[in-house]
């Protein structure tokens, strides 16, 4: 059990349609609850239910979410992007950035840092992605991987209070396999050292589920999770905001 503040990040990724609005529902329901008084649920869709999602949430405190945004804060001539902006005009609260799926595609520090500006600036709060590979962590080079995105992504940025670290191994996410709690505490209090006061909060994502959540919350550092897959059931979303607090 635990008693802090705690975030529960879903990220949908893409999935869901217009008859997805349906499963919410449920989860407005227990917003609403006495099940979670220290908590925060944020949703990220695919951009195509954004602004439905804001209206569905209208009258809960469910956060909305951008799954990513572009560099350029200004309208322009960007074919399939959107930025910061757009997002903050649809109602989002938050966006994700630097997540590994976008990483692997040829997403680069650099770019991540100047899109975590221009969020920066269009007042959302960021929830700013980094991990290991497999090879890097086989190389014990987790900690050296870690330090140069934390670095880079974070260049030039001194107000932090708007920002999350999500902590997602790129071994963990769809594998259903999750870091050793001694390892993954070390590597949260890790992450909050390579800052001078206080820290960004920090998430952990990789294979979330109702089954595990009973051994990630008693690793008392950690301010809440980035779930995927079981963030589209609503049952097991809500299952594993239950056991976080029970």
């Amino acid at each position: 059990m635990t008693n802090k503040y705690m975030y529960f990040i879903a990220n949908w990724k893409m999935y869901g349609n217009l008859s997805s609005l349906n499963s919410l529902d449920k989860v407005i329901k227990f917003s609403k609850s006495k099940d979670i008084q220290k908590g925060r649920l944020v949703y990220c869709p695919p951009y195509t239910l954004l602004s439905l999602f804001s209206k569905k949430f209208k009258n809960c405190q469910i956060g909305i979410g951008g799954q990513n945004c572009h560099e350029n804060e200004n309208y322009g001539a960007h074919t399939g992007y959107i930025n910061s902006h757009m997002l903050k005009n649809v109602g989002a609260h938050f966006v994700i950035i630097g997540h590994s799926e976008n990483r692997k595609n040829g997403e680069s520090d650099k770019l991540i840092n100047k899109k975590i500006k221009s969020a920066i600036k269009a007042k959302l709060k960021v929830i700013f992605c980094i991990g290991e590979s497999i090879t890097e962590k086989r190389k014990k080079k987790t900690k050296q991987v870690l330090s140069k995105q934390i670095k880079e992504g974070l260049k030039n940025i001194r107000n932090k209070k708007n920002i999350f670290i999500a902590y997602e191994p790129l071994w963990a996410i769809g594998s259903g396999v999750i870091p050793k709690s001694k390892d993954l505490f070390d590597i949260v209090k890790f992450i909050k050292s390579k800052f001078i006061g206080k820290s960004p909060r920090v998430l952990y994502g990789g294979s979330v589920n109702p089954q595990n959540i009973t051994n990630l919350k008693e690793i008392n550092n950690i301010d809440g999770f980035l779930i995927g897959g079981a963030s589209q059931n609503a049952k097991k979303f809500i299952d594993i905001v239950k056991k976080t607090f029970n």
